[in-house]
């Protein structure tokens, strides 16, 4: 669209050129650049600190705003500007001119009254000017209100002869500044202005103190507030960080906030009320789709997860879905959906508003109108605009819904009737049995004098209203999807632990919203509970993995470890200083990237050795984390990373780590020969080592990281806590018993300082590759092996898979005396490539049988895939029926006879 034709548009750019034709010369002459705020800031600065500001500020004011609306009208209809630069210039607009007024009139009120002083510091006090709605998210449209609330930090008087209290002072500024603002005149108005957000609205005090604003955040504050004040921002008074010290608790909960839900759509069930009372399905703000669904789609996800993620805190539509998609709290194609639409109807909206320069978002009813705008859309005609915007509005439309329910939430209520008479009378009547027979439920009688009992129960009794409500929506739910999704476990078993989920969130009333709101998180939590107690016990623990349920595609997609660094360390940073909530944000990185691996893993997506890669990955993330946040805590934020290092053993030194496996690890510092201060070098990196462990083993309200085991460093639980590398050295070559050398057949580097990695690698290969004596090594290696089943007696006559003779551990050992007595001559045996792989290495060299080999590395992969199979059904031990398993067993004693002459059994005559 060319100049004259923009021109043409905008009834309202015409009125202002022919008022003021200056003003088009001005335009010819600015139009290719934005508006140079510098120059127009400063001379509103000048009026405003001039003599009789308080009634010159206005005129500046008014004019000002004339010059900025003709200038971004041209430059958005020629196509010379985007949705950006309009929405800045007109925010820069009120914010230069709230500054202004206020300004001009405070100087005013204090030549009259004197300053305003705080009666607890003594300190001036300033007024608080709070931006609220698309003020405050910085995206003012063109006609816009400004939605203002005014408070001060404290109440008191003024110093002058005439004195008045602090909040008369600010009152009388408010309705002062208000009146320069909103005053219409010949010259027009400059915004009008809206306070009825303010506490209590429009029969409330105009200015608050922060005490006052406080304590109605906690006695009084409603849900649709929270949504209001998630937008405040502070554009005069006090930087923004003490305004959020206020407003932020009242806004967001500590962890995710479902409650908030029921007040979101609440608050806009009035508003399609109201805007299907006046009418307003052609609407772009209001009606179905519009940019109010929009705003309030976006707005939920922040404000139930910006307690636990403050990067969602952000005032911006556009800014806020973009971290959003960042955060995967919307799959990219939505947000880049909704962003889509927004920008669209925001376009409208400002096409709409520059016609005559009306508040007004309604598509024109007349059809010339209505080309007119189609046609500063870029359009050809009406038809074409109506199809893109139809469209733009059905995908918002759809997105909304998906939020808040919509018709999944509606068919899942529709389903409980069926189901509900169960919960409401759980009797034992024939035709309750039947149904429950019928569905698959094993024991029906059992299961009604289970929900009878539980319906009578004190537990039920108590738990609050809503709470109690939200219960009885779920049970029949619940029963009804074990029903859909019995699982390997069955209707019955699955309903339980569905059922032992409930009653451990009973009384935490958001994990229940959380349920309700989102229809398709019970089948798949039914699958998951139906397919491993394991996985059901351990989500009941850890109610909050709830969320991670959500959005199935981010579930089961394949882990990528450096984004995993990447995650936890901005999830850190959030929480930068704060012991606490650093401790909180590794627990919760940790559980939730396990559960997802738990999730896959059900899924058959992992076999048991990717997915023991993914977990020993994952612990190597959090210890390097871990490590960096505990040295920041201790040496400062700027401090050299220490020469530190964590190296791992046993299972996460042999990337076979399992959901519940400790953490065997050691500590390790590097020290200068020539330390002066050698004992100090060492009472800080004990100190560290401490610490860390602490982090990793310590509950917290969000649970544990990890259990440690620290007895495989020198000299064991006498030992120091963190050795020097030249101390474990000298321990690893003249100390160190048989069964450490075997324990480090399995140990890596871990976290830390990478030099000492390369160190401790190579050291670890030199001590494995030194000559030994293997007929004592033999005799020392099967004397552990006794021990070690001593420690681990079977009592029944099912198969051990690790710990009976010819399982696991026979397989680890003959590994482990194979690499100790043959690496001096084959130091391919010293990788730490796991026993598989160096059964195999050990076959082609000759070591041992090279198909026995095979087939005993074949036997070692399903023990494990059995075991890991096992504990997920949450079996204490991994123990089968022996039959099965007779042939791989002969298999590993072979190998084990191959290796040590004899097996190890029948040397100490233990049951067969």
């Amino acid at each position: 669209m060319q100049l004259d034709d923009a021109l043409a548009y905008s009834r309202y750019a015409r009125r202002l050129i022919g008022a003021n034709p200056a003003l088009r010369d001005e335009l010819d002459a600015t139009l290719d650049r934005a508006f140079d705020w510098g120059t127009a800031r400063a001379a509103i600065e000048a009026v405003a600190a001039a003599p009789g500001a308080a009634d010159a500020v206005g005129p500046a004011l008014r004019s000002l705003r004339a010059r900025v609306m003709l200038h971004t009208i041209a430059r958005d209809l020629t196509g010379r500007a985007a949705l950006p630069e309009v929405c800045a210039a007109v925010t820069t607009l009120a914010e230069v001119a709230i500054d202004a007024a206020a300004s001009a009139v405070r100087r005013d009120l204090v030549d009259r009254h004197g300053e305003p002083f705080g009666g607890e510091t003594g300190a001036p006090q300033p007024l608080v000017v709070v931006g609220m709605g698309k003020l405050g998210g910085a995206e003012l449209n063109v006609s816009s209100d400004i939605d203002l609330v005014f408070a001060y930090p404290e109440e008191g008087e003024t110093g002058g002869a005439r004195a008045i209290s602090n909040r008369e002072f600010f009152e009388r500024l408010g309705r002062r500044m208000n009146t320069v603002l909103s005053d219409v005149t010949a010259d027009g108005f400059v915004f009008r202005v809206d306070m009825r957000l303010r506490p209590d609205g429009e029969a409330g005090p105009l200015a608050l103190p922060f005490s006052g604003l406080e304590t109605y955040f906690v006695t009084q504050g409603r849900a649709w507030e929270r949504y209001a004040w998630l937008k405040a921002r502070a554009i005069t008074g006090v930087a923004q960080r003490d305004l959020d010290a206020l407003v932020a608790p009242f806004v967001f909960r500590k962890y995710l906030d479902y409650d908030a839900y029921d007040g979101l759509r609440d608050v806009h069930r009035q508003i399609r009320a109201e805007a299907a009372r006046r009418g307003a399905e052609d609407d772009v703000k209001l009606g179905p789709g519009g940019i109010r669904e929009i705003e309030f789609a976006v707005q939920a996800q922040q404000i139930v997860r910006g307690g636990r993620e403050p990067a969602l805190r952000v005032r911006n539509t556009r800014e806020a879905l973009r971290v959003l998609a960042e955060r995967d709290c919307l799959p990219e194609a939505a947000a880049a959906m909704l962003d889509r639409a927004y920008v669209f109807l925001r376009d409208t909206e400002h096409r709409l508003q520059y016609r005559d320069d009306e508040q007004t978002q309604s598509l024109p009813v007349d059809p010339d109108d209505l080309g007119a705008l189609a046609r500063s859309m870029r359009f050809e005609d009406a038809g074409a605009f109506r199809t893109a915007l139809d469209a733009h509005r059905r995908e918002a439309g759809r997105q909304f819904e998906s939020v808040f329910g919509g018709a999944d939430r509606d068919e899942a209520d529709a389903s409980d009737g069926a189901w509900s008479r169960l919960w409401e009378s759980p009797s034992g009547e024939d035709a309750g049995v039947a149904k429950l027979a019928a569905a698959g439920y094993e024991d029906p009688r059992g299961l009604l004098g289970m929900l009878e009992r539980a319906r009578a129960g004190a537990r039920y009794a108590t738990l609050p209203a809503l709470s109690r409500e939200r219960y009885d929506q779920l049970v029949p739910r619940m029963l009804a999807t074990a029903a859909a999704h019995p699982g390997p476990a069955g209707a019955q078993a699955t309903f339980m632990r569905l059922y032992s989920l409930l009653d451990a969130v009973a009384r935490r009333s958001a994990y229940l919203a959380l349920i309700i709101e989102h229809p398709p998180l019970l089948p798949r939590l039914a699958t998951l509970m139906g397919a491993s107690a394991w996985a059901a016990d351990y989500l009941t623990r850890r109610p909050l993995l709830l969320d991670e349920l959500l959005d199935a595609r981010l579930l089961l997609q394949e882990p990528d470890w450096n984004a995993w660094r990447s995650e936890l360390a901005r999830m850190l940073a959030e929480h930068a200083g704060d012991a606490e909530r650093e401790m909180d944000a590794l627990r919760h990185f940790q559980h939730a990237q396990s559960f997802r691996l738990l999730a896959q893993d059900l899924a058959g997506q992992l076999t048991v050795e990717r997915l023991a890669d993914h977990l020993s990955a994952l612990a190597d993330v959090v210890l390097e984390a871990t490590l960096a946040a505990c040295w920041r805590h201790l040496a400062g934020a700027g401090a050299p990373a220490p020469r530190f290092a964590v190296i791992g053993y046993g299972k996460l030194g042999g990337k076979e780590l399992g959901y519940a496996s400790d953490l065997d690890i050691v500590f390790v510092y590097d020290v200068d020969p020539d330390d002066p201060d050698a004992d100090a070098t060492l009472a800080r990196h004990s100190k560290l080592a401490q610490r860390m462990n602490t982090w990793l083993t310590s509950n917290t309200s969000a649970g544990q990281l990890y259990d440690t085991d620290l007895r495989l460093r020198p000299d064991g639980a006498k030992g120091l806590i963190a050795s020097s590398l030249p101390a474990f050295r000298r321990y690893q070559r003249e100390q160190a018993w048989t069964w450490e050398h075997q324990a480090l057949t399995r140990a890596r580097f871990c976290a830390g300082d990478p030099a000492i990695g390369v160190a401790f690698e190579a050291e670890r290969e030199a001590i494995l590759r030194l000559p030994r004596d293997r007929a004592k090594l033999a005799e020392d290696v099967v004397a552990m092996r006794r021990r070690m089943h001593e420690g681990h007696p079977n009592p029944t006559a099912l198969f051990d898979l690790k710990h009976d003779a010819g399982g696991m551990v026979d397989i680890e050992f003959a590994v482990q005396y194979l690499v100790l007595a043959h690496a001096h001559d084959h130091p391919r045996l010293t990788g730490n490539l796991g026993n598989i792989a160096l059964l195999r290495i050990a076959g082609e060299i000759g070591l041992v049988d090279a198909p026995l080999a095979q087939r005993v590395a074949d036997a070692y992969r399903e023990f494990r895939r059995t075991q890991h199979a096992v504990r997920l059904t949450g079996a204490a031990h991994a123990r089968v029926e022996p039959e099965a398993q007779a042939e791989r067993r002969g298999d590993v004693v072979a190998l084990w006879t191959g290796v040590f002459g004899a097996p190890w059994r029948a040397q100490a005559g233990d049951r067969a």
